[in-house]
C-alpha cells in the first residue's frame, strides 16, 4: 500500500500502481469524468500513470491552470494530427500550451495554409476528437526515436533529440499520431469538445533568424461548447480595450527600433499616469513605515554569485559587460542592493522592522518571441520592497502586505482576485529548493495562517516556491474576466544568511532575520497594461494623464483659456488648452476620443461671467461652474477615490 496526501493533508491509503484516475474514482465517479491530469509530488502527470511510492496529490480539473495547460498541449497533438491527414509530409516543430491556448510551429514543405483554411483544420480536428482516441505515453530508447523520426523526414524532431539523453525519451500517441513530447496529456481525445483556430503567423526555428522560417498557428479549446462562446465575446472586446491599441491613441507609451525591442518609452502621458500611481505608493508606503533607497542599476557579478541568482538565472539576465577585468551585470532584481544596505545598517532587534522600499529599475533578457506590449519587457520598473523581521514579526508584517493589496484593489476596482500560495517539494530540497526542510515547514505554516485568519480567498499549489522560501503570487481579473499575474509577496528564510545578514537579540546574540519579498502594483509595465485594458483607456480622474481639456469657442477667448489652466495648475489638476483653429464640435469630439474626463468650454458668456461650462466624457454637459466650484469637484472626487487607502 502508498500513502496519498491530498491539498488538504487529507491522507488515504492505495495500492501500489494505483493512478490519479483510479484515485478520483474512488472519492466520486463525476470527479473522475472532470480529471484531465493530476499533480503527482510537485510534477504534473496523465492521470492514467501509476503511482509506484507515497506521494502529494492534485487532481486537475478545468478550473486548474495545470489542467487547461494539459488540456492545450493534446489539443496541439490533435491539430498535428488533423494537419498531418490534410497536409501529408508536414513537418512539426514545437506546440506548446501558452497563456490561452496552444500553438504548433510547422514545416508545410511546398504548401501554404492562410486563415482561410482554419475552418477546414478547425472541422477535421472536431472529427478527431470525437474518436475518443487515447494519449498513450511510451518510453523509447534514443536509438529507436531516432530511427523513428529519420524514417518520418522529420529533420526538426530530430534537432530537439540531440538535445536529450537516452533513458528520457518519451513518445506520446492519439490515432494515427505519434510525437516526441514529455507529456502531460489529458486521457483522450473526447475531453476536446470545442475547437478555435485564432491566428498564424512566422517563427523561426528555435528562434534563431538563421535558421527556417517556421509556420506558428495559434488556436484554442474547451470542454464545452458555451465556454468557447464566451470566450469569442471576451476576445472581440479585448480587442476593443487591447493595451497596444489604446497606448498608441491615447499617446502613453512606444517602441523603437533603434532603442531596442522589449525597451518602452514612456511618452508625456504615460510618464503622468507612472508618477501618479508612484504619488499613491510612496504615500502609501511612509504610512506604513518604509523608507525609501535607492541602487545602481550594475553591479558586480560576484554580488549576483552570492544571492544565488547566478548561474540559475542567467539565461534571464543581460549578458555581462566586461569593465576593468571584472563582470558588470544590469540588474535584473533589487533585493541584492537591497540586502547590502540592510548590512551596512547593522541594527538590533529594536530597530527591526526595517522596511526598505524602491521603485528600482530593472532589466530582463525575456525571449524576443515572448516579447508582448507592456506585458513581457525587457526593462521592469518595479514597486519592490523588501521587509526584514525577526520571526516573530512575522505574522503582522506579512499580513499588512497582503491588506495592502486589498486597499489597492478597491482603489482600482478590481473585485475578482485569488492568491497563488505555492510552496515547495521535500523530493527537490537541494536541487531546485535551499535544503532547509524544517525552515521550509515552518515558514509555510506560517503563512498558511496568515491567509487562513485573514480570510483571504488562496489556492495552495506545490513545488512553485521560489528557491528561498513559499511566495504568494497575486492573480487578478480585468473588467472583462482576463486573468493577470499582478504581483508577489515572498519569504525569504535563505538568501539573508548568504549575505551574513544579522541582528542583535535581546540577549546581544547574532540571529538572521527573514525577508519579506513585496510588489503590491508589480512594475509599472505591466499594471499600466492590466489598468488600461482594465478601463478601456477610461482612466479615474485621478489617474487620468490629462484630467481636463479647456476649449475655446473662438481664439478671443484664448488668453481667458489659459488663466483658466494656471489656476487649474494651482489646483493641482492636469489639463491643457485646446486652441486650434477648428470648430468646438469637433474640438468636443477629439477630447472625448482621448478620453479626457471633464472638458472646459469657454465662450463668451462663460468669458463674461468668470465661469466654465463642464462636459464629463461620455455624459455630456453637467453645467456652469466658476472655476474654484469645478476645481473643488475635481478635488473632491479624487479624493472620494483615494481615501480608500486611508480606511
Amino acid at each position: 500500500m502508498i500513502k496519498i496526501t491530498f491539498p488538504d493533508k487529507n491522507v488515504r491509503e492505495y495500492p501500489k500502481g494505483t493512478s490519479s484516475h483510479e484515485i478520483a474514482k474512488s472519492i466520486s465517479e463525476g470527479l473522475a469524468r472532470n480529471v484531465l491530469a493530476a499533480k503527482v509530488n510537485g510534477e504534473t502527470w496523465d492521470s492514467s500513470r501509476p503511482i509506484m511510492e507515497d506521494s502529494t496529490l492534485q487532481l486537475l480539473t478545468w478550473d486548474d491552470k495545470e489542467g487547461k495547460n494539459t488540456m492545450w498541449h493534446s489539443s496541439a497533438h490533435l491539430m498535428a494530427e488533423a494537419l498531418e491527414q490534410l497536409y501529408p509530409g508536414v513537418k512539426f516543430g514545437i506546440g506548446p500550451p501558452v497563456d490561452n491556448g496552444f500553438y504548433y510551429d510547422i514545416d508545410l514543405g511546398g504548401n501554404v495554409i492562410s486563415s482561410d483554411d482554419f475552418k477546414k483544420i478547425e472541422d477535421k480536428m472536431v472529427e478527431l476528437a470525437k474518436k475518443g482516441s487515447k494519449y498513450e505515453r511510451t518510453s523509447v530508447p534514443k536509438s529507436e526515436a531516432i530511427e523513428f523520426f529519420k524514417a518520418k523526414g522529420d529533420e526538426y524532431k530530430l534537432d530537439l533529440l540531440n538535445d536529450l539523453e537516452d533513458g528520457t525519451i518519451t513518445f506520446y500517441k492519439q490515432g494515427n499520431f505519434t510525437d516526441l513530447c514529455r507529456g502531460p496529456h489529458i486521457p483522450d481525445t473526447g475531453f476536446i469538445k470545442a475547437v478555435k483556430l485564432m491566428n498564424i503567423a512566422g517563427a523561426y526555428w528555435r528562434g534563431d533568424e538563421k535558421n527556417k522560417q517556421l509556420t506558428r498557428i495559434y488556436g484554442i479549446t474547451f470542454p464545452k461548447k458555451s465556454q468557447l462562446d464566451e470566450y469569442l465575446v471576451m476576445v472581440e472586446e479585448a480587442k476593443k480595450r487591447g493595451h497596444r491599441r489604446i497606448g498608441k491613441e491615447l499617446e502613453i507609451f512606444t517602441f523603437d527600433d533603434d532603442v531596442g525591442p522589449g525597451l518602452p518609452l514612456w511618452m508625456p502621458n504615460g510618464g503622468a499616469i507612472i508618477e501618479q500611481l508612484e504619488k499613491l505608493a510612496k504615500s502609501t508606503e511612509q504610512a506604513a513605515g518604509y523608507e525609501r533607497v535607492r541602487t545602481p542599476h550594475i553591479a558586480r557579478e560576484s554580488m549576483y554569485l552570492t544571492s544565488g541568482h547566478l548561474p540559475y538565472y542567467e539565461e534571464s539576465m543581460y549578458p555581462p559587460m566586461i569593465l576593468e577585468g571584472e563582470k558588470y551585470y544590469l540588474k535584473a532584481m533589487n533585493c541584492p542592493h537591497h540586502h547590502k544596505i540592510y548590512k551596512e545598517l547593522n541594527p538590533s532587534y529594536k530597530d527591526l522592522p526595517i522596511r526598505l522600499a524602491e521603485y528600482g529599475t530593472c532589466y530582463r533578457y525575456e525571449q524576443s518571441g515572448e516579447l508582448f506590449g507592456l506585458m513581457r519587457v525587457r526593462c521592469l520598473q518595479m514597486n519592490d520592497a523588501h521587509i526584514y523581521c525577526t520571526k516573530e514579526q512575522f505574522a503582522d508584517e506579512f499580513r499588512a502586505v497582503n491588506e495592502m493589496y486589498l486597499k489597492y484593489f478597491k482603489i482600482f476596482n478590481i473585485d475578482k482576485y485569488v492568491m497563488r500560495f505555492s510552496t515547495h517539494e521535500p523530493k527537490k530540497l537541494g536541487k531546485k529548493y535551499v535544503d532547509q526542510p524544517e525552515l521550509w515547514l515552518e515558514t509555510e505554516d506560517m503563512v498558511r495562517k496568515v491567509l487562513i485568519e485573514s480570510n483571504i480567498p488562496y489556492i495552495e499549489v506545490p513545488d512553485e516556491g521560489a528557491f528561498y522560501g513559499p511566495k504568494i503570487d497575486v492573480q487578478v481579473w480585468s473588467a472583462i474576466g482576463r486573468e493577470f499575474t499582478l504581483a508577489t509577496n515572498q519569504v525569504d528564510f535563505a538568501v539573508p544568511a548568504r549575505f551574513g545578514l544579522t541582528y542583535k537579540n535581546s540577549q546581544n546574540k547574532l540571529e538572521t532575520p527573514i525577508c519579506i519579498h513585496r510588489a503590491p502594483l508589480g512594475t509599472h509595465e505591466r499594471f499600466i497594461g492590466f489598468l488600461i485594458e482594465h478601463y478601456a483607456g477610461n482612466f479615474p480622474i485621478w489617474l487620468a494623464p490629462k484630467q481636463v481639456s479647456i476649449l475655446s469657442i473662438s481664439e478671443k477667448y484664448n488668453d481667458y483659456a489659459k488663466k483658466v489652466l494656471q489656476l487649474l495648475i494651482n489646483s493641482d489638476i492636469r489639463g491643457l488648452v485646446d486652441n486650434r483653429d477648428e470648430t468646438i464640435g469637433k474640438k468636443i469630439r477629439d477630447a472625448e476620443m482621448k478620453k479626457i474626463p471633464f472638458m472646459l468650454i469657454i465662450g463668451e458668456k462663460e468669458f463674461n461671467d468668470n465661469k466654465v461650462s463642464v462636459r464629463r466624457h461620455g455624459s455630456g454637459d453637467v453645467g456652469s461652474f466658476t472655476l474654484e466650484e469645478f476645481a473643488k469637484m475635481v478635488q473632491d472626487e479624487i479624493n472620494n477615490s483615494l481615501n480608500i487607502n486611508k480606511q
